[in-house]
């Protein structure tokens, strides 16, 4: 592994994301993440997965340099699908997979996070999915997750303003289901892990299994439609002007084409 490394005791595996210096979520580093969790999965010493960010940051997002080497909306299509793909695959995985969200957990670094089945935060953490600011759209079923999660009108907000929450916005919200200080975070995410550890396997596993009927035959047809949009918006000129001004460290200049 390149960009992740991980240990386990006590049952509880730690990923650490570990690609400075802001942990941004290239196609190398999903790709590893997949990799991890198939291994993981085979291994009957392990019951819980945390999921952490080395550093300032859990993930700051997407690599949008990465962005500038896709040629076309359809292999951009393809790689929210792949995305897509990977965090539903995280959420029907048979251990429970928990985020320790500290720094900032944006664009893609939340999408990853939604895709856990819960998250614990540090009190000053930022949260948001701010794509709509370059220009794009989350594309790693961020718009079916968040919603799902916070409720319609916040997750408006959230994508419209393109504004972070706190992480006790995000406790408040339902977002996240429990806020430290950030000196605290993994301690506290370690003990709830190894408490969960405790409990059979086989029941963890039906539960999750069991969970996942929450989500409707309408959630999944919003991700297959944020995907097609993702390679469409990122084709457009406000898609490319977004890029662009992100990568030259300027305010974009949107003409709606």
């Amino acid at each position: 592994m390149e960009y992740l490394k991980w240990n386990h005791q006590d049952h509880v595996a730690t990923i650490t994301i570990d690609r400075a210096p802001a942990n941004a979520l290239s196609s190398h580093v999903l790709k590893e993440f997949s990799s991890v969790l198939d291994e993981i999965e085979k291994a009957d010493d392990i019951r819980v997965v945390l999921i952490h960010g080395e550093g300032r940051f859990f993930s700051a997002g997407a690599d949008i340099k990465e962005f500038t080497s896709i040629t076309s909306g359809s292999e951009f299509e393809k790689l929210g699908q792949y995305g897509q793909d990977l965090f539903e695959k995280m959420e029907r995985f048979p251990k429970p997979l928990i985020a320790a969200i500290h720094g900032a957990a944006l664009g893609g670094g939340l999408e990853l996070a939604m895709g856990c089945h819960f998250r614990l935060v540090s009190d000053n953490a930022k949260l948001g999915l701010p794509e709509l600011q370059l220009g794009l759209i989350p594309g790693f079923a961020g718009t079916q997750r968040l919603p799902h999660l916070i409720g319609r009108a916040r997750a408006a907000e959230m994508l419209f303003t393109s504004d972070p929450i706190t992480g006790l916005e995000a406790v408040k919200y339902g977002l996240a289901n429990h806020a430290y200080p950030e000196a605290e975070l993994l301690e506290n995410a370690y003990n709830l892990a190894k408490k969960i550890a405790k409990k059979s396997p086989l029941s963890i596993k039906a539960t999750i299994e069991l969970l996942n009927y929450t989500k409707s035959d309408q959630f999944y047809e919003g991700v297959k439609k944020e995907a097609e949009l993702f390679g469409e918006v990122f084709a457009s000129n406000d898609g490319k002007e977004g890029i662009s001004a992100f990568i030259e460290k300027r305010e974009p200049n949107f003409t709606g084409k």
